[in-house]
Protein backbone atom coordinates (compact mmCIF):
# COMPACT_ATOMS: atom_id res chain seq x y z
CA UNK A 1 0.00 0.00 0.00
CA UNK A 2 1.18 3.03 -0.87
CA UNK A 3 1.84 6.24 1.80
CA UNK A 4 0.38 9.07 0.99
CA UNK A 5 0.93 12.55 3.09
CA UNK A 6 -1.28 15.08 4.50
CA UNK A 7 0.63 18.17 6.36
CA UNK A 8 3.92 17.06 4.09
CA UNK A 9 2.03 18.17 1.42
CA UNK A 10 1.81 22.07 1.84
CA UNK A 11 4.44 23.41 0.00
CA UNK A 12 4.91 25.99 2.99
CA UNK A 13 6.19 22.84 5.22
CA UNK A 14 7.95 21.39 2.32
CA UNK A 15 10.05 24.99 1.94
CA UNK A 16 10.61 25.48 5.01
CA UNK A 17 11.82 21.46 5.88
CA UNK A 18 14.32 21.71 3.14
CA UNK A 19 15.80 25.54 4.35
CA UNK A 20 16.13 24.03 7.75
CA UNK A 21 18.05 20.58 6.61
CA UNK A 22 20.25 22.90 4.40
CA UNK A 23 21.00 24.57 7.36
CA UNK A 24 21.78 21.79 9.65
CA UNK A 25 23.94 19.81 7.04
CA UNK A 26 25.77 23.43 6.60
CA UNK A 27 26.72 23.20 10.27
CA UNK A 28 27.70 19.38 10.09
CA UNK A 29 30.64 20.63 8.39
CA UNK A 30 31.91 22.62 11.48
CA UNK A 31 30.94 20.01 13.51
CA UNK A 32 32.59 16.92 11.47
CA UNK A 33 35.72 19.45 11.23
CA UNK A 34 35.88 20.19 15.26
CA UNK A 35 36.12 16.32 15.72
CA UNK A 36 38.75 15.96 13.31
CA UNK A 37 40.60 18.91 15.11
CA UNK A 38 40.51 16.98 17.95
CA UNK A 39 42.01 13.57 16.13
CA UNK A 40 39.04 11.40 16.47
CA UNK A 41 39.25 8.78 13.56
CA UNK A 42 36.76 9.17 10.88
CA UNK A 43 36.37 5.48 10.89
CA UNK A 44 34.97 5.73 14.59
CA UNK A 45 32.48 8.79 14.88
CA UNK A 46 31.27 8.46 11.09
CA UNK A 47 29.84 4.60 12.41
CA UNK A 48 28.78 5.98 15.51
CA UNK A 49 27.01 8.78 14.27
CA UNK A 50 25.00 6.35 11.72
CA UNK A 51 24.15 4.25 13.98
CA UNK A 52 23.06 6.46 16.74
CA UNK A 53 20.51 8.20 14.26
CA UNK A 54 19.02 5.12 13.00
CA UNK A 55 18.33 4.03 16.72
CA UNK A 56 16.89 7.11 17.10
CA UNK A 57 14.61 6.65 14.39
CA UNK A 58 13.60 2.84 14.85
CA UNK A 59 12.38 4.42 18.72
CA UNK A 60 10.49 7.17 16.87
CA UNK A 61 9.13 4.73 14.62
CA UNK A 62 7.76 2.24 16.89
CA UNK A 63 6.55 4.80 20.01
CA UNK A 64 4.57 6.42 16.77
CA UNK A 65 3.56 3.29 15.51
CA UNK A 66 4.76 4.37 12.19
CA UNK A 67 7.42 1.56 12.07
CA UNK A 68 6.88 -0.62 8.39
CA UNK A 69 8.62 -3.69 7.42
CA UNK A 70 10.55 -3.43 4.12
CA UNK A 71 8.90 -5.68 1.58
CA UNK A 72 11.01 -8.37 0.06
CA UNK A 73 11.22 -6.51 -3.85
CA UNK A 74 12.68 -3.50 -2.20
CA UNK A 75 15.68 -5.13 -0.22
CA UNK A 76 17.89 -4.12 -2.77
CA UNK A 77 16.61 -0.80 -3.28
CA UNK A 78 17.23 0.08 0.79
CA UNK A 79 21.00 -2.38 0.06
CA UNK A 80 21.96 0.46 -2.53
CA UNK A 81 20.39 3.36 -0.71
CA UNK A 82 22.53 2.59 2.19
CA UNK A 83 25.67 1.80 -0.11
CA UNK A 84 25.44 5.89 -1.68
CA UNK A 85 24.72 7.35 1.67
CA UNK A 86 25.87 7.03 4.31
CA UNK A 87 28.59 4.28 3.43
CA UNK A 88 30.44 6.39 0.23
CA UNK A 89 29.02 9.23 0.83
CA UNK A 90 29.88 10.11 4.46
CA UNK A 91 33.55 8.19 4.47
CA UNK A 92 34.26 10.56 0.92
CA UNK A 93 32.84 13.77 2.10
CA UNK A 94 34.31 14.00 6.13
CA UNK A 95 37.44 12.80 4.39
CA UNK A 96 36.78 15.53 1.92
CA UNK A 97 36.83 17.55 4.59
CA UNK A 98 39.67 16.67 6.26
CA UNK A 99 41.58 16.98 2.97
CA UNK A 100 40.67 20.41 2.08
CA UNK A 101 41.36 22.05 5.25
CA UNK A 102 37.99 23.86 4.97
CA UNK A 103 34.39 23.03 6.06
CA UNK A 104 33.36 26.13 3.25
CA UNK A 105 35.14 24.88 0.55
CA UNK A 106 34.17 21.31 0.79
CA UNK A 107 30.04 22.81 1.21
CA UNK A 108 30.60 24.27 -2.07
CA UNK A 109 31.84 21.20 -3.66
CA UNK A 110 28.61 19.65 -2.69
CA UNK A 111 26.37 22.38 -3.64
CA UNK A 112 26.85 20.80 -6.62
CA UNK A 113 24.83 18.53 -6.94
CA UNK A 114 22.03 19.83 -8.83
CA UNK A 115 24.32 19.76 -11.92
CA UNK A 116 25.27 16.64 -11.38
CA UNK A 117 21.51 15.62 -10.85
CA UNK A 118 20.86 17.19 -14.13
CA UNK A 119 23.24 15.34 -16.37
CA UNK A 120 22.37 12.35 -14.36
CA UNK A 121 19.08 13.21 -16.26
CA UNK A 122 20.20 14.50 -19.43
CA UNK A 123 22.54 10.83 -20.13
CA UNK A 124 20.19 8.05 -18.28
CA UNK A 125 16.50 9.25 -18.89
CA UNK A 126 17.14 11.73 -21.70
CA UNK A 127 15.98 14.59 -19.77
CA UNK A 128 16.35 18.10 -22.07
CA UNK A 129 18.65 20.79 -20.67
CA UNK A 130 17.65 24.15 -21.80
CA UNK A 131 20.28 27.22 -23.04
CA UNK A 132 19.15 28.99 -19.56
CA UNK A 133 19.90 25.31 -17.91
CA UNK A 134 23.44 24.98 -19.60
CA UNK A 135 23.86 28.73 -19.06
CA UNK A 136 23.75 28.35 -15.00
CA UNK A 137 25.99 25.58 -15.04
CA UNK A 138 28.80 27.41 -16.56
CA UNK A 139 28.10 30.36 -14.36
CA UNK A 140 28.10 27.59 -11.31
CA UNK A 141 31.34 26.26 -12.48
CA UNK A 142 33.24 30.01 -12.64
CA UNK A 143 31.64 30.15 -9.47
CA UNK A 144 33.30 27.46 -8.22
CA UNK A 145 36.42 28.05 -9.77
CA UNK A 146 36.38 31.55 -8.09
CA UNK A 147 36.40 30.22 -4.92
CA UNK A 148 39.06 27.47 -5.54
CA UNK A 149 41.41 29.33 -7.49
CA UNK A 150 41.19 32.25 -4.97
CA UNK A 151 42.18 29.78 -2.30
CA UNK A 152 45.72 30.51 -0.74
CA UNK A 153 47.85 27.64 -2.09
CA UNK A 154 50.85 27.97 -0.02
CA UNK A 155 48.51 27.07 3.00
CA UNK A 156 46.37 24.64 1.48
CA UNK A 157 46.98 21.34 2.69
CA UNK A 158 49.15 18.51 0.96
CA UNK A 159 46.10 16.62 -0.13
CA UNK A 160 43.72 19.53 -0.82
CA UNK A 161 43.33 17.67 -4.90
CA UNK A 162 42.58 14.19 -3.16
CA UNK A 163 40.12 16.13 -1.03
CA UNK A 164 38.30 17.71 -3.88
CA UNK A 165 38.09 14.14 -5.67
CA UNK A 166 36.69 12.71 -2.63
CA UNK A 167 33.84 15.49 -2.30
CA UNK A 168 33.18 14.77 -6.31
CA UNK A 169 32.49 11.37 -5.39
CA UNK A 170 30.37 12.04 -2.49
CA UNK A 171 28.18 14.59 -5.08
CA UNK A 172 27.86 11.17 -7.33
CA UNK A 173 26.74 9.42 -4.69
CA UNK A 174 24.39 12.07 -3.32
CA UNK A 175 22.47 11.70 -6.54
CA UNK A 176 21.97 8.14 -6.13
CA UNK A 177 20.94 8.74 -3.04
CA UNK A 178 18.18 11.05 -4.05
CA UNK A 179 17.17 8.87 -6.51
CA UNK A 180 16.45 5.73 -4.34
CA UNK A 181 15.10 8.21 -1.88
CA UNK A 182 12.22 8.90 -4.63
CA UNK A 183 11.38 5.53 -5.83
CA UNK A 184 10.59 4.40 -2.24
CA UNK A 185 8.83 7.33 -0.70
CA UNK A 186 5.56 6.45 -2.62
CA UNK A 187 5.51 3.26 -0.40
CA UNK A 188 7.40 4.64 3.16
CA UNK A 189 7.57 7.30 5.12
CA UNK A 190 10.58 9.63 5.12
CA UNK A 191 11.77 9.06 8.48
CA UNK A 192 10.99 5.25 8.31
CA UNK A 193 13.43 5.18 4.74
CA UNK A 194 16.34 6.85 6.68
CA UNK A 195 15.55 4.32 9.86
CA UNK A 196 16.54 1.91 7.33
CA UNK A 197 18.83 4.00 5.48
CA UNK A 198 20.82 4.41 8.80
CA UNK A 199 20.69 0.72 10.05
CA UNK A 200 21.72 -0.84 6.91
CA UNK A 201 24.62 1.52 6.72
CA UNK A 202 25.57 0.52 10.33
CA UNK A 203 25.77 -2.96 9.05
CA UNK A 204 28.11 -1.96 6.39
CA UNK A 205 30.53 0.58 8.50
CA UNK A 206 30.66 -2.38 11.31
CA UNK A 207 33.66 -4.01 10.06
CA UNK A 208 35.22 -0.28 9.21
CA UNK A 209 34.86 0.79 12.57
CA UNK A 210 35.79 -2.48 14.39
CA UNK A 211 38.90 -2.44 12.13
CA UNK A 212 40.34 0.93 12.41
CA UNK A 213 37.74 2.99 14.26
CA UNK A 214 38.77 1.22 17.49
CA UNK A 215 42.40 0.77 16.56
CA UNK A 216 43.85 3.75 18.79
CA UNK A 217 40.96 4.12 20.87
CA UNK A 218 41.82 6.49 23.44
CA UNK A 219 39.67 8.15 26.96
CA UNK A 220 39.30 11.22 25.66
CA UNK A 221 37.25 10.13 22.48
CA UNK A 222 34.45 9.43 25.44
CA UNK A 223 34.61 13.16 27.17
CA UNK A 224 32.15 15.69 26.19
CA UNK A 225 33.91 17.38 23.90
CA UNK A 226 33.63 14.72 21.63
CA UNK A 227 30.47 13.23 22.63
CA UNK A 228 28.54 16.96 21.96
CA UNK A 229 29.40 17.17 18.18
CA UNK A 230 28.62 13.41 17.51
CA UNK A 231 25.23 13.93 19.21
CA UNK A 232 24.12 16.59 17.04
CA UNK A 233 25.74 15.24 14.11
CA UNK A 234 23.45 11.84 14.99
CA UNK A 235 20.32 13.81 16.17
CA UNK A 236 20.06 17.08 14.58
CA UNK A 237 22.43 15.99 10.93
CA UNK A 238 21.08 12.96 10.81
CA UNK A 239 17.73 11.90 11.99
CA UNK A 240 15.91 15.40 11.65
CA UNK A 241 17.49 16.96 8.60
CA UNK A 242 17.90 13.51 6.38
CA UNK A 243 14.00 13.20 7.34
CA UNK A 244 13.21 16.66 6.49
CA UNK A 245 15.17 16.17 3.03
CA UNK A 246 13.43 12.71 2.19
CA UNK A 247 9.89 14.56 2.68
CA UNK A 248 11.69 17.36 -0.01
CA UNK A 249 12.80 15.01 -2.67
CA UNK A 250 9.11 12.82 -2.19
CA UNK A 251 7.15 16.26 -2.89
CA UNK A 252 9.55 17.91 -5.42
CA UNK A 253 11.28 15.50 -6.52
CA UNK A 254 15.43 15.23 -7.00
CA UNK A 255 15.94 18.07 -9.11
CA UNK A 256 14.05 20.58 -7.79
CA UNK A 257 14.99 19.60 -4.81
CA UNK A 258 18.44 19.79 -5.51
CA UNK A 259 18.35 23.19 -6.02
CA UNK A 260 18.29 23.98 -1.60
CA UNK A 261 21.63 22.42 -1.55
CA UNK A 262 22.81 25.32 -3.45
CA UNK A 263 22.33 27.19 0.18
CA UNK A 264 24.16 24.64 2.10
CA UNK A 265 27.23 26.67 1.38
CA UNK A 266 26.15 29.74 2.48
CA UNK A 267 25.19 28.30 5.78
CA UNK A 268 28.73 26.57 6.22
CA UNK A 269 30.29 30.10 5.76
CA UNK A 270 28.31 32.05 7.46
CA UNK A 271 28.56 29.91 10.83
CA UNK A 272 32.11 29.39 10.09
CA UNK A 273 32.64 33.29 9.83
CA UNK A 274 30.70 33.63 12.92
CA UNK A 275 32.37 31.75 15.12
CA UNK A 276 35.79 32.24 13.90
CA UNK A 277 36.76 29.23 12.28
CA UNK A 278 37.23 30.17 9.08
CA UNK A 279 37.43 33.58 7.18
CA UNK A 280 36.22 34.34 3.29
CA UNK A 281 38.08 36.48 0.97
CA UNK A 282 35.52 39.02 -0.32
CA UNK A 283 36.28 37.67 -4.13
CA UNK A 284 35.55 34.02 -2.78
CA UNK A 285 32.02 35.22 -1.30
CA UNK A 286 31.59 37.02 -5.28
CA UNK A 287 32.76 33.69 -6.14
CA UNK A 288 29.65 31.73 -3.69
CA UNK A 289 27.21 34.34 -4.68
CA UNK A 290 27.80 33.20 -8.29
CA UNK A 291 27.62 29.95 -8.30
CA UNK A 292 24.65 29.87 -6.05
CA UNK A 293 22.87 32.42 -8.92
CA UNK A 294 24.26 29.60 -11.73
CA UNK A 295 22.25 26.41 -9.74
CA UNK A 296 19.33 28.64 -9.67
CA UNK A 297 19.68 29.25 -13.31
CA UNK A 298 20.24 25.75 -14.34
CA UNK A 299 16.87 24.75 -12.37
CA UNK A 300 14.94 27.68 -13.13
CA UNK A 301 13.15 26.84 -16.92
CA UNK A 302 13.20 22.96 -16.04
CA UNK A 303 10.80 24.16 -13.00
CA UNK A 304 8.58 26.30 -14.42
CA UNK A 305 8.30 23.95 -17.67
CA UNK A 306 7.52 21.59 -15.25
CA UNK A 307 4.99 23.39 -13.80
CA UNK A 308 2.98 24.23 -17.28
CA UNK A 309 2.85 20.94 -18.39
CA UNK A 310 1.11 19.80 -15.60
CA UNK A 311 -1.65 22.34 -16.14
Amino acid sequence: MAYSGSICDNKVVIYASSAIAIILWGMSYIWGDRLIALGVPIFFFVPLRVFLAGVILLLFNLVTRQYKPIARKDLWKFALLALFEPLIYFLCETYGIKETGSPTISAMIIASVPIFSIGAGFLFFKERISLLNGFGILVTLCGICLVLLSQDQKCAPENFVLGLILLLVAVCAEVGHASFTKVLASDYRPHVIVMYQFLIGTVYLLPIFFAKGLEDFKPVYLSWEVIKPVLCLAVLCSSMAFSLWAMAIKRLGVAKSSVFLAMMCVATALVAEFIGREHMALIQWVGIAVAVMGIVLSQYSKCCCSRQASR
